[in-house]
């Protein structure tokens, strides 16, 4: 009954949306240039296309005998959620998508939606999140962090064929160029794993495959770049290189918000940020029999929150999406051209090389197993004893 109580508070509160202003000033929305006075209702079409994942309550518990609720605990999961499906959005769909309420959606769509639905058997569920984050030293209902929400879709991402992401975390502020490149060129490692991804549709990624069967190209990439802009407030220094990171094309947003509170930043209008808020808490929805789901509630319809950056807490972590090699090319130029103008105090560091006194970078890949599917994950003793090898999370 407490935690009844704690959830209807929650969604009460979280049907207060303040509306935009009037204003000349441009709205910056993941890459994409607004203006509120000629075409403020493309603007609320451009927010509402994205997934917006909130806490949900009634679904089946976690790990068989943990929370059936994520209220109060899974905001920055959710968060992370969100991140992620918006680069599979970009993935499958385009930049340029738009959802239409009752319009029918694309096949893509509702498969992206099934991999973040509240099952265990979904490769992005809340229950993968929260048990992958074991490993990461966080027990199931214990908040997460930005870099460890990052470092587990690291980790999902291994054992999502479909969608075939390279998912780099940087560590230590820093962006090494031939990491992410050997990473997004690096083949399958057996013939195995080529064929056991046979059924998986891999040939709706549209990459080639050379004589021996492997599959060759460029792995759609997912950068998430986890900072910390300040010890106890953001450092006025920063905020402008920050904003320079919404204006990109490649751009995810930023997960962060304040202690305890996880905000999906997508944004900002001036000097404040504009964020989709999971908390609010919902119903579980399944999948219905032909594969569609019910997908009202998975859209934020009404204006977003807007919060002043120096309000935001200084740690944060930064997400961009390059489906080719070229928009990750593209992305260091920006980065060096809008980020490292400044000699003093950078957000973070590109560099063209790996560091000589760190240890090899090993791309991750996928441990064997004999099951296939979403289930697998639920037993990950293999991948941590692969990743301790070589992996030293950022701070």
């Amino acid at each position: 009954s407490v935690l009844s109580r704690y959830e209807n508070q929650i969604t009460i509160l979280s049907d207060y949306l303040e509306e935009f202003p009037e204003t000349d000033e441009p709205v910056w929305i993941l890459g994409r240039q607004h203006h509120l006075n000629t075409d403020k209702s493309k603007l609320l079409l451009d927010i509402s296309a994205r997934l917006w994942f909130t806490y949900r309550r009634k679904f089946s518990p976690i790990g068989g005998t943990g929370p059936s609720s994520d209220a109060g605990w899974g905001c920055m999961l959710r968060c992370g959620q969100m991140m992620l499906a918006q680069a599979l959005i970009c993935r499958h769909l385009g930049r340029d998508w738009q959802w239409e309420k009752h319009k029918k959606q694309p096949e893509e769509y509702h498969r992206i939606l099934r991999c973040f639905l509240d099952r265990k058997d979904c490769c992005y569920s809340i229950h993968q999140m929260a048990q992958m984050g074991v490993g990461e030293g966080k027990s199931i209902g214990e908040w997460f962090g930005p870099n460890t929400v990052a470092q587990v879709l690291k980790k999902l991402a291994l054992f999502d064929e479909w969608n075939s992401l390279a998912v780099y975390v940087s560590m230590d502020n820093t962006v090494v160029i031939e990491d992410i490149k050997k990473m997004c060129w690096s083949p399958p490692q057996s013939s195995s794993a080529a064929h056991s991804s046979a059924h998986l549709h891999r040939s709706a990624l549209g990459r080639n495959k050379n004589a021996a069967g492997f599959c060759t190209g460029w792995k759609p990439l997912l950068l998430i770049i986890p900072l910390r802009l300040g010890i106890n407030h953001i450092n006025p220094v920063y905020i402008d290189a920050f904003k320079e990171c919404f204006k990109m094309p490649q751009s995810l947003g930023a997960l962060g918000g304040k202690p305890n509170n996880a905000y999906y930043f997508i944004g900002f209008l001036g000097n404040e940020l504009i964020y989709l808020d999971p908390h609010t808490t919902q119903s579980f929805v399944d999948s219905e029999e032909n594969g569609t789901v019910d997908d009202q509630s998975f859209h934020c319809q009404q204006a977003p929150h807007r919060m002043k950056i120096m309000n935001l807490d200084p740690s944060v972590a930064l997400g961009f999406f390059c489906k080719e090699e070229c928009d990750f090319d593209n992305w260091c130029s920006l980065v060096q051209k809008e980020i490292l103008k400044q000699q003093s105090l950078r957000m973070f560091e590109l560099v063209q090389k790996h560091p000589p006194h760190w240890p090899p970078f090993i791309p991750p890949t996928k441990p064997e197993v004999t099951t296939t599917g979403a289930e697998l994950i639920e037993s990950t003793d293999k991948l941590f004893e692969v990743e301790e090898e070589f992996e030293i999370l950022s701070v």
